[in-house]
Parts: structure tokens; C-alpha cells; sequence
């Protein structure tokens, strides 16, 4: 008789394999690493002898299931901001957080934690996303897994990069180290076409083109990304990425909720995968990606849990039953996306889509042992009904619990035995986990109560000042007043512009944190036409610092930045307790009085509407002495437009008398 090192005797021998075999009294033979033979249990029993018989009555023996995109670390962030939008989520409070506590020894241990989560849903095999991918290599690989994991790669700084070139170089020395082993294949991961620049894709997937190794990638996840790409590039998400050379290497793109028929085409011919989210698709909104057109195009489909921080779990037991439900309703056609069609995503198609499929995802000789047994006797699953062969996939699929996994092996190497993790101390992990949320608790706690910490948290990397300016705002009657002023011999027009700027107020509960301005600047042509727009925040403080003249006030802006994202995105990150708006035609003049810059605002208040039209001269200040200098020559440049004492106005527009809220 043949030697082998394990036969895993009865039970119903599940392959997965290209004819769909299935063996209701099977066994596997396994010797080393790699699946020797699969077939009755009789006839293997008589054939083989080994170290190690495993009696598989009353389970299922099935190929591991792969999990084809997630976040692993994200375990240790679980639950942490719920039930908020994508971009709130993932901008407003994962990347603040992220950019706070992801080290090393965070990575190493959210991958550990998740790989218990994995193994006990009966994962072998997944594809992960994230910073210092090594670490996770590192401890995947000490756990005994298999993974494909993309080193993450950001136009702005990351916790393990200041530069997309950093990460570059750090996926580079991640890739060469890890290439070649038998558990670990490196990727490079551009984040998403939104947060790369071009040169960042074509960089991306030249080294994985050079490596043979697959990019990992976020792809039309929402409307709001399509729509984006529409406007910036009048090109859809797949196209772009298409253009830029991106799927010239082997891309497992993960949800593709919003793409079309001809992105699903395109997808097919240069033979890229898909990564399937339905529960994180549905928490975060996202959508319902249209699995069954790209099953029917050709498309490789493969299903993943996404992180654990916006699932919120790792369990693929339920993934698979939710992606097959869920396309049915999609669809509105209950044969739609068949039980053994889904759990073919999880297995052999999964594999394929982390283009491991000639390695893993079935059972069969010569490939490697990575293999689950099933309980299949709970009352959950009983009775089961044999006259229709298939019925077996429908029990996995519908009725089956990650409970039911007994025992996981991977690479020929058992990782669970009766429920039992051999490669990780789950209590010590779930401890070392209990410490980090107090931590994190903690800076969320100072960072919620705290509108300027929240603002610095959702601006990092960009452009961001604290000001002071004197000013001076009054009602202007005499339009010939301003006309001295510009022809003035001290004055120097060095531009002007002419603005409709939408401004929107957030107000807080407590008047001290100040009040935040959301603005819009329309620039105008000669016809009154936008030319160009952007968007600005400022905090301003609730108190004047100081009054020249009684007529020139010193106020303090503690914040100012470009706004990247939507109002509606500030409105629900920072949740005012009340808004006020404000519109008006704005003509801005910057120039030289004696020598020193001011700027001089003409304004229209249109909403609410003033019926008078005001004057406002402005300068930036950095001293007590300059802003007094600066002060006294605005009250000069008041006395030259002839403008009386009654008409100045010392109060932002919103507390002017008059004006309705």
C-alpha cells in the first residue's frame, strides 16, 4: 500500500473540481503539502496507508473558502463608526484614526486577530489591503494561511509612507522579500483610481508587471466615484484605469458596483477579477454590484467580507449566502445565482480571481491541501434530502453556520482541530485587542469634543493656516467714493475679481469652539458665467481680538484649508447643532495702498436678501505694531471714499440688525 501523511476517511467529499464531483462516502489523501488523491472512501482505504486517518462521518470536506478582499488589521478598528457614509467613514473618522495608531505591532496584531476570525469561518486562502503589508505577511504566514496581500498605496501620506514614492519603494523591497513563498504572494494595492494620480497607476502597475505580481485595487465602489470620474475625465472608473495602462497586469479589482456592460467587457479581455462585498456593499450603501451580467460575460467573480471595520465580520459562511440571496433579489429571478454557483465563488473561482486558482479552490491531485470539514448534523441542517444530488450545495449555502467548521487545514498543515486554534492564542490576542480600543476610545473621545482637532484630523497633508486680519465692513452710498479710492495716487491696483460666493455656517453648542464657514467661490467672467469654483473652510473665533479707531477690528481665523470634499459631507462629519447661509456678489480688488497689500470687497448681500451695498477692507496681520499700522491706514482709505462714522458696521453679516436668519 501507498504511504501518505493524513487520509481524511467518509464524510461528503465536496471537490469543487471543473466536473463538479461530489463523493457521499469519500476520503482525501494528503501527503506533505498537496492533495494526493480524492475519491471513494473504500477504494482509497484500500489503496493508501497513513500516519494520520481522520473519520469525516456526518461532515463536510470541502476545498478552504477564499475570502478575496479584505482589510485584516481593520479587526482592531471593528465597530468603531457606524452607520455613517463611505466617505465620512473612511475620511472623517478610519483614516484620522488610522493615521493615529497604525504601526508595525497594530498591523501584525489586526492580522493575527483576523486570521483566528478566518480560519475558524473556514478560511484558507484571502486577499488583503493595507500598510506595512509585511507585517501582515509575516504573521499570515506564522498563522499558517495563504494570502495575496497588496501593499496599499496613497497619493497622500499614509501611516507607513510620506509619498506615494515611499510606498512604491517600501511594495518594491515587500515584493522581492516575500516572492517565492509557498504561503505568501505580495501585490502592489493603489488604494482606489480617487485616491492615486495617474503617474501612481502606471507606476503600480509597472512593478507588478515587472514582478508578475497582481495589483489589488478598489474599483467603482459607489455612484458618487462615477460620477466624479464622468466629470473629471469624462470617462468611466474602468475606462480611466484602462487608459492609464493599469489592466495591462493581473488586477483583482474588488466591488465594481457601478460599472456597465462594456467596463464588464473590458474587465474579461484583459483578464481581471472581481472581488464581490455584498454585506459591506449594503452596510456602507454602496449598492448592489451586478455579479450576475459579469458572471454571464466571463467575468472571474470571487467573494470577500471586506474589512472587519465596515462588515463587521470575517465569517464567509454568511458572505456566500448573502451574495446568492442577494443577486436573486437584484434580479428579481430566484434561479438567479444558484446556491452551487456561490460557493463556486468562494472556492475555485475565488482562487482564481486571487489567481491562485492552478494551486488552491479545489480539491484535487496535485493541488495543495487546503481543505475545511463541516459539521452537517446540527438541527439547522436536518433533514437532508438526497434525491437531488445539488441539494448538498443549498445546505452549505442556506443553512450552513461558520460554527459548523470543525476543522481547517492549509498547505497540509491543520490550523484547527475540534474547534481548537494550533497557531494562534486567541485569548491573549483578544486582550492585546481590548487594550487598543481604550486607547483609541480615548483619542476619540478629545478628538469628538473638539471641532479644531476634528478639522486638522480630516485635512491632513493638505494646506491648512491660522490668521489674523484687521478689517473694517460699512455701508456704502456713494459709489463715486470708491471710484477716489482706486484712482487714488497711493493706490495700486494690482487685480481684481468678481465672485458668487455661496457661504454656509455651521454653529456648535458651545459659541467658544467658534463657528465654521463653509464657502464656495464662483469666479465670474465679463458675462457673469463661473469660470472656475473652489471651496474653502474657515474656523473663525467667536471674539474680537481687538478694536482700532472704533472703526477697525482684529479678528482670528484659528483655521483655514481648501475643502476637498462635499457640503454634505462637513454637515454630517461635524453635525452643527444649527446652519445659516449666506449668498452675495462679491467684486474683490487686491492692492497697494502706500505700498502695503490690502484687499477691498464690494459686496451684494443676495440671501438673505440687504438691500444696501457694503464695503469691506481687509489685510493679514502678524503683529500688534503691524496692525496698527495697518489699521490706521484703513481708516485713511475710509476718509478718502468719505465714508461717516454712522455707516461703519462692526458685525460679520450674519449678526448685522436687519438681516433676517
Amino acid at each position: 500500500m501507498e504511504q501518505v501523511d493524513i487520509l481524511l476517511s467518509g464524510g461528503i467529499v465536496i471537490s469543487m473540481d471543473a466536473a463538479f464531483t461530489l463523493i457521499f462516502d469519500g476520503a482525501v489523501a494528503i501527503r506533505g503539502s498537496e492533495i494526493v488523491a480524492v475519491g471513494e472512501r473504500e477504494a482509497l482505504t484500500a489503496q493508501y496507508t497513513a500516519h494520520e486517518v481522520v473519520d469525516c462521518s456526518g461532515q463536510y470536506v470541502m476545498p478552504g473558502l477564499v475570502n478575496a478582499h479584505t482589510h485584516v488589521p481593520m479587526t482592531l478598528l471593528r465597530g468603531l463608526a457606524d452607520d455613517r457614509r463611505l466617505d465620512v467613514w473612511l475620511m472623517g473618522y478610519m483614516m484620522p484614526t488610522e493615521r493615529e495608531f497604525v504601526s508595525p505591532e497594530f498591523c501584525r496584531l489586526g492580522a493575527q486577530l483576523a486570521c483566528a476570525e478566518q480560519i475558524r469561518s473556514g478560511i484558507t486562502s484571502f486577499a488583503d489591503m493595507y500598510y506595512y503589508e509585511a507585517e501582515i505577511a509575516q504573521a499570515t504566514a506564522d498563522a499558517g494561511m495563504r494570502g495575496v496581500l497588496g501593499q496599499t498605496i496613497l497619493k497622500f501620506p499614509a501611516p507607513d509612507a510620506d509619498s506615494y514614492e515611499d510606498s512604491l519603494a517600501y511594495a518594491r523591497q515587500f515584493i522581492e522579500t516575500w516572492r517565492g513563498h509557498p504561503l505568501i504572494t505580495p501585490a502592489v494595492a493603489p488604494h482606489a483610481p480617487y485616491s492615486s494620480t495617474e503617474d501612481l497607476l502606471r507606476q503600480s502597475a509597472a512593478l507588478a508587471i515587472e514582478y508578475d505580481v497582481p495589483v489589488l485595487i478598489h474599483i467603482a465602489e459607489t455612484r458618487q466615484e462615477v460620477d466624479d470620474s464622468l466629470q473629471e475625465r469624462d470617462q468611466r472608473v474602468v475606462d480611466y484605469v484602462n487608459s492609464v495602462g493599469l489592466l495591462d497586469a493581473k488586477v483583482l479589482a474588488a466591488h465594481c458596483v457601478h460599472i456597465k456592460i462594456s467596463e464588464m467587457h473590458t474587465l474579461r479581455e484583459h483578464n481581471c477579477t472581481v472581488a464581490h462585498c455584498p454585506t459591506s456593499n449594503l452596510k456602507l450603501a454602496s449598492g448592489i454590484a451586478p455579479v450576475t451580467d459579469m458572471l454571464k460575460f466571463d467575468v472571474t467573480v470571487g467573494i470577500g467580507t471586506d474589512g472587519p471595520a465596515s462588515n463587521n465580520d470575517l465569517d464567509m459562511i454568511e458572505e456566500i449566502r448573502l451574495a446568492a440571496i442577494l443577486a436573486k433579489t437584484a434580479a428579481n429571478d430566484p434561479t438567479a445565482l444558484p446556491a452551487r454557483q456561490a460557493l463556486l465563488m468562494a472556492t475555485r473561482q475565488g482562487a482564481e480571481a486571487l489567481y491562485l486558482g492552478d494551486v488552491t479552490g479545489s480539491l484535487e491531485p496535485g493541488k495543495l491541501a487546503d481543505i475545511v470539514m463541516m459539521d452537517c448534523d446540527g438541527a439547522h441542517n436536518s433533514p437532508r434530502f438526497r434525491r437531488d444530488p445539488n441539494a448538498v450545495y443549498s445546505e452549505i449555502v442556506y443553512a450552513s453556520k461558520s460554527t459548523d467548521v470543525a476543522h481547517v487545514m492549509c498547505h497540509g498543515r491543520w490550523l484547527m482541530r475540534d474547534r481548537e486554534l494550533l497557531t494562534l492564542d486567541e485569548e491573549a490576542l483578544k486582550q492585546r485587542a481590548r487594550d487598543y480600543a481604550v486607547k483609541i476610545d480615548v483619542f476619540l473621545a478629545a478628538h469628538e469634543g473638539d471641532i479644531f482637532s476634528k478639522l486638522l484630523a480630516v485635512t491632513q497633508g493638505m494646506e491648512r493656516g491660522e490668521s489674523f486680519e484687521v478689517q473694517t465692513k460699512a455701508i456704502l452710498r456713494d459709489a463715486s467714493g470708491l471710484e477716489r479710492l482706486l484712482s487714488h495716487p497711493d493706490v495700486q491696483i494690482l487685480k481684481m475679481n468678481h465672485y458668487r460666493q455661496y457661504d454656509t455656517y455651521f454653529e456648535f453648542d458651545r459659541a467658544e469652539v467658534g463657528r465654521l464657514r463653509y464657502r464656495e467661490d464662483d469666479l465670474l467672467d465679463d458675462k457673469g458665467e463661473a469660470q472656475a469654483v473652489r471651496s474653502r473652510l474657515t474656523l473663525t473665533m467667536p471674539t474680537k481680538e481687538n478694536t482700532f479707531h472704533s472703526s477697525v477690528l482684529l479678528s482670528h481665523s484659528r483655521f483655514i484649508a481648501p475643502a476637498d470634499r462635499p457640503l454634505r459631507f462637513y454637515r454630517e462629519y461635524f453635525q452643527p447643532v444649527a446652519e445659516r447661509e449666506l449668498q452675495k456678489d462679491r467684486r474683490r480688488w487686491h492692492l497697494h495702498y502706500q505700498g502695503v497689500l490690502f484687499y477691498l470687497n464690494v459686496d451684494q448681500v443676495l440671501r438673505p436678501e440687504a438691500p444696501d451695498t457694503f464695503i469691506e477692507i481687509k489685510s493679514r496681520t502678524w503683529s500688534a505694531m503691524d496692525a496698527e499700522n495697518k489699521a490706521y491706514r484703513i481708516q485713511q482709505m475710509l476718509g478718502i471714499m468719505g465714508v461717516p462714522a454712522e455707516d461703519i458696521i462692526l458685525t460679520d453679516y450674519l449678526e448685522m440688525e436687519g438681516l433676517p436668519d
